[in-house]
């Protein structure tokens, strides 16, 4: 680093937190090139100018279990960023990924390091307690949903609402016709997206039973084509060989994702960010969420809110079917699928529902929100 340049460490633990702050991070060189950025990310970070310290694949985990499993990556990640905040950069900006980042950041609290929080931990949906917690570690927060700001005004936190970064995404419109030729489809309905996830935990325990649901589907909707936007990381030859394995007809696609929902008129989709990906597009889906017994025992000890897919919990109401933990069987979920392909007028409710939800998420130009309240505070 050259002598009086701003250095940055920033932490991205899982790969869409190292997607949103690529986005941050290709904004906050356009205010200023000269800026240095360190930390923990993916190739987004990497390709956007982040020198990675260490890489987040080994470090994304879903529930209890596997943090047992990733302990060693997560310590060696955690001593490493210690020493980084022991040089005093200009900044620590935080991206989701609560537990290990709330860690960091009451080190960073003891060196007089500025935090900064981007995407912040869900206090609204367990663990409210937390938001006390994160006041006194934390400088300011970048919050991505509007009903967040009032969470942490009880603890003098100054919480800015930003808007929603998948707003920034730049999505490629494609005529139906373009994008049934480009995916390989022919113009039939129904059209059903399967989305397990963006981790293997969660891709091993949703993929099986949303094939076996393909499969009862097609018992009652012969001419239904199934299409398996693969999330980054991910391999679309291992998930082509298990469908081909089951015997069901799916084309596994890479890097077309907006693409593929598009010509969805359905998607069985994993509980998460895919979700409002989903609804910005305003596609009726069925939500799956199974965990580990463990994980699942401490989420119904400690979540507060009655729905989890984060397009009902915007919406204040039940708008999509969800299916949680041991409801995720194949049949459950074909019989969630049929109940609304066979029901136009309740798929055209749930599309106007999910545009009103849409509206909630604010406008574009998270990622150059966050970059300025970035620049400002080591400026």
């Amino acid at each position: 680093m050259k002598t009086g340049q701003k250095k940055i460490l920033v932490i991205a633990g899982e790969t869409s937190g190292d997607h949103h702050a690529s986005l941050v991070l290709r904004e906050l060189k356009r205010i200023d090139p000269s800026v240095a950025v360190a930390g923990i990310g993916g190739d987004e970070l990497s390709a956007a100018g982040m020198t990675l310290l260490y890489h987040c694949r080994e470090l994304a985990v879903v529930g209890l279990s596997e943090v047992a499993a990733r302990l060693r990556h997560i310590l060696r990640a955690y001593w490493i960023i210690r020493r980084e905040l022991d040089k005093k950069p200009a900044l620590l900006m935080l991206v989701d990924y609560p537990e290990f980042n709330l860690m960091v950041a009451a080190c960073a609290r003891k060196r007089h390091v500025p935090v900064l929080y981007y995407i912040s931990p869900q206090v609204w949906a367990w663990r409210r307690g937390r938001a006390r917690k994160i006041a006194a570690r934390v400088d300011r927060m970048a919050v991505i949903f509007p009903f967040e700001v009032a969470l942490y005004e009880p603890y003098g936190l100054t919480a800015q609402f930003v808007g929603h970064p998948l707003l920034d995404q730049s999505i490629e419109h494609l005529p139906r016709e373009q994008a049934l030729q480009r995916l390989g489809f022919r113009d039939r309905r129904p059209i059903i997206g399967l989305l397990p996830g963006s981790r293997q935990a969660e891709i091993d325990r949703l993929f099986g039973p949303m094939l076996g649901a393909a499969t009862r589907i097609q018992s009652r909707f012969p001419d239904a084509q199934f299409i398996v936007p693969v999330a980054p990381g991910i391999s679309a030859a291992a998930l082509q060989a298990r469908a081909d394995a089951a015997g069901v007809a799916v084309r596994v696609v890479e890097s077309m994702f907006y693409q593929s929902i598009a010509v969805c008129d359905l998607v069985l989709v994993a509980s998460g960010t895919a979700t409002l990906q989903t609804a910005l597009m305003h596609k009726p889906m069925v939500i799956l969420y199974r965990v580990s017994p463990l994980t699942y025992l401490a989420g119904r000890l400690l979540i507060r809110i009655p729905w989890i897919g984060l397009a009902n919990i915007l919406a204040g109401k039940l708008v999509v079917p969800e299916l949680i933990q041991h409801r995720v069987t194949s049949q459950n979920i074909a019989d969630e699928a049929c109940s609304l392909l066979g029901n136009p007028e309740r798929m055209k409710t749930i599309e106007e529902e999910l545009a009103a939800v849409a509206k909630k998420l604010g406008s574009p130009g998270a990622s150059r929100r966050v970059a300025e309240m970035a620049y400002e505070m080591i400026t």
